[in-house]
């Protein structure tokens, strides 16, 4: 692993349905969404929680606020209270590290299941797949006995050069929430608290030390600010991470309006605030302004700013001991809350990791989250037939992507690699003829970029070797097809950097160019967790497929996508642009900023500005073709007009007209054209994932609360549903919009 000298995030989601609620019966011949609903935590620990406080030294209590190693807070042993033990995980549970540095602990039972990135969780478009991420992930913390787990990482996509696209959810506050709930829901269901993050604002990792992050109010509500609300209100998540950068000149982890104002006082939040690893600026003020617990990287830990500088702070009656007990209950209360400590330890979650059945959670993700972008003549699902040789091309066929990069990672017995999966699926009878194409290679005197947060991604060398190209192209030339696997690695996206540009490294253009003049039955697979530039390979390809940072199982489930055993469903949660200056953030010359970045945009992130401003994507939101074709018919809704409590229920037959079952997104977004309100074109309120048989319909039901519908008035402070007709639209993209039906809101 590298160095990791700064805090290595975590971010990202799992499950397996079980235990979550539903406000709608499901039938065969109808499929409705499902409700998560999280537990809050209660008062009823409140008389002990007390008596042990009073029972506390000052020192005691101010153990507890800072942490003791690298990834746990103090607790006090003499009367019984734990440590707090966070794990990182967007990928799965880190391996153990020691306890004063990042240098890996070297235990042997510390190996994980290596799930999919954020990015292919919500390219499933599927909340079940979420809980079933959380759940599965939660049972491996467990197992490995952690409290915290620091994931999901929620931020808004912004830009697509962002380090840490893969794993972030998604361009839109909807789908973000929609994934984020149920896997945290999933997650805390086996007594661990999720750690939402990155709270909030923290959209690039250029500057992200001390940018200074300014939105207006009412985008900062509809977009950056939905995803959190609702892990707080509905998945009632045990605790949030501040982030590293400023907003509206306050460092966001001693910010009193975000963490104190709108979490605490607006949302209910009762749980605990960690800052970011190295994220704190002061002591008492930061007390003051909402944070519980600092975390950091490797310094003494009695230097921390919690440390003995609060003690100093204290005797000084700088800060009340008054103070510092509110910090120290909420923690006692998130601990209990677990089952970490009292008389319920006994009954606490055992968890299981790095099982068979973990790996099929994986495999069950990764399935669902492969996009098919093009596919000309049926190109895909591959034929056997007559095909006695498959040439399979380039270094991301062999390229494992569990570790790696500025961040964190997962220690695991199996990653299969897109190669393997091929090897454990064809028949024997094919030959693979495998060539590395091009290689992976960075500029040494740059390499330093990887991890710098002040500069750009890292420097690749982008010449192809001659001599590999050859054995490319021979390969290609003689083989009956041709699969290259291009586009990056999680050493080329990581956290602490983003990406110079849209371009594919290494040379990789012009290699799959020459492939294709090779051996004209070439597809294409790429593998990333972020945009790239692709127009000229897809206008040149007959076949093109994206995958992820997709899990262990990863490379079987792309072998069965590509031979059609599966059938795929992903769909993009975020907007492919023909060039990033498409982009809103670049369109309006408002990202990296320096000092200061001013989200010039507006609501308009993403699709909404796609859409807004007529520009054409290369692939839209919601995009995602499958191996059938779906009709969408008889689209109504349960009335015609609406008052401002109620819920709308649309729903429409969605009929396979071709010959495979298949699984479609109904996609429901809303729009207004004679609103008093600048609004984006359209906005996504609603979807649902429906497995349709070939030849058959189904019936999908979307419940839209009509407060869904509401702007955020800034004179006001206040959520407002504008009345009059509403256009609901049914699409499977934000550019394939099949039906519309007209709404009145009261």
């Amino acid at each position: 692993m590298k160095n990791k000298i700064l805090y290595l995030s975590a971010a990202l989601a799992f499950a397996v349905f079980t235990s979550c609620k539903s406000d709608v019966k499901t039938t065969d011949s109808e499929t409705a969404e499902k409700e998560y609903k999280g537990k809050e935590i209660g008062s009823e620990f409140d008389a002990e929680i007390d008596k042990l406080v009073s029972q506390m030294t000052l020192e005691e209590k101010i153990g507890m606020l800072h942490g003791n190693s690298m990834f746990t807070s103090g607790g006090v042993k003499r009367l019984g209270i734990p440590e707090l033990k966070m794990a990182d995980g967007p990928l799965g549970v880190r391996e153990e590290i020691s306890r004063d540095n990042w240098a890996p602990a070297g235990l042997t039972n510390d190996f994980a299941t290596y799930y999919p990135a954020g990015g292919g969780l919500a390219a499933t478009w599927n909340a079940d797949m979420a809980y079933t991420f959380g759940n599965s992930l939660g049972q491996e913390m467990r197992a490995r006995d952690k409290d915290m787990l620091l994931s999901p990482a929620i931020n808004i996509v912004r830009t697509p050069l962002g380090g840490r696209t893969y794993e972030y959810m998604s361009e839109d506050p909807f789908l973000n929430k929609k994934i984020a709930v149920p896997l945290i829901v999933g997650l805390q269901d086996n007594d661990v608290m999720a750690c939402v993050k990155h709270y909030a604002a923290n959209n690039q990792e250029t500057n992200r030390d001390f940018v200074d992050v300014q939105i207006d109010e009412r985008t900062l509500r509809e977009i950056y600010l939905p995803a959190f609300e609702a892990s707080i209100k509905e998945a009632h998540a045990y605790s949030v991470m501040g982030a590293y950068n400023k907003f509206r000149g306050e460092y966001l982890c001693e910010n009193d309006y975000m963490l104190n104002k709108i979490l605490r006082d607006e949302w209910g939040f009762k749980g605990v605030v960690v800052s970011d690893w190295a994220a704190v600026h002061s002591t008492v003020k930061s007390l003051n302004s909402g944070l519980d617990i600092e975390m950091g990287t490797p310094k003494p830990f009695n230097e921390f700013f919690l440390a003995d500088k609060l003690i100093a702070a204290a005797k000084n009656k700088e800060i009340s001991e008054a103070e510092l007990d509110k910090h120290v209950k909420r923690i006692l209360r998130t601990l209990f809350q677990v089952k970490a400590m009292g008389s319920q330890s006994k009954d606490r979650a055992k968890g299981s990791i790095a099982t068979e059945a973990h790996y099929q959670d994986a495999y069950k993700i990764a399935a669902e989250a492969i996009v098919l972008l093009k596919n000309d003549n049926n190109a895909l699902p591959l034929k056997l037939d007559g095909v006695k040789s498959i040439a399979v091309i380039g270094n991301n066929a062999t390229k494992k992507n569990a570790l790696g990069g500025f961040g964190a990672g997962v220690k695991t017995k199996r990653e299969v690699t897109p190669l393997e999966g091929l090897k454990n699926r064809l028949p024997s009878s094919v030959k693979i003829n495998y060539a590395e194409g091009y290689l992976e290679r960075y500029d040494e005197k740059n390499k330093g970029n990887l991890g710098n947060i002040t500069s750009n991604g890292p420097v690749t060398i982008d010449q192809l070797d001659p001599a590999k190209v050859l054995e490319a192209v021979e390969a290609a030339k003689k083989s009956d097809v041709a699969i290259i696997f291009a586009g990056s690695n999680r050493d080329y996206e990581t956290e602490a950097s983003d990406r110079r540009n849209l371009k594919l490294p290494f040379g990789q253009e012009e290699l799959i160019k020459k492939v294709i003049a090779a051996n004209p039955r070439t597809i294409v697979v790429f593998v990333a967790g972020a945009p790239f530039e692709i127009e000229n390979i897809s206008k040149k390809s007959s076949a093109v497929v994206w995958t992820w940072f997709n899990g262990s199982e990863g490379g079987n489930a792309l072998a069965d996508v590509l031979l059609g055993k599966v059938n795929p469903s992903g769909k993009l949660p975020w907007t492919m642009p023909k060039n990033i200056m498409d982009s809103p953030a670049h369109a309006t010359n408002s990202f990296p900023g320096g000092k200061t970045v001013n989200y010039a945009e507006g609501i308009l992130v993403g699709y909404r500005w796609f859409d807004t401003k007529n520009i054409a994507p290369l692939f839209p939101f919601g995009y995602g073709l499958s191996y059938t074709t779906f009709g969408f018919e008889n689209a109504k809704t349960d009335k015609t007009t609406y008052a401002q409590d109620e819920t709308i229920t649309v729903s429409v037959d969605v009929k396979n007209t071709g010959k495979v079952d298949g699984k479609e997104v109904v996609q429901l977004y809303s729009s207004k054209s004679d609103s008093k309100i600048t609004r984006a074109a359209q906005e996504l309120k609603g979807f649902q994932k429906t497995l349709v048989k070939s030849g058959s319909s189904e019936t999908v039901t979307i419940k839209v609360p009509v407060k869904e519908l509401a702007y955020y008035d800034v004179a006001a402070k206040k959520w407002t549903v504008e009345p009059g007709k509403y256009t609901l639209k049914l699409g499977n993209s934000s550019r394939d919009i099949k039906k519309e039906v007209v709404v009145t809101i009261k």
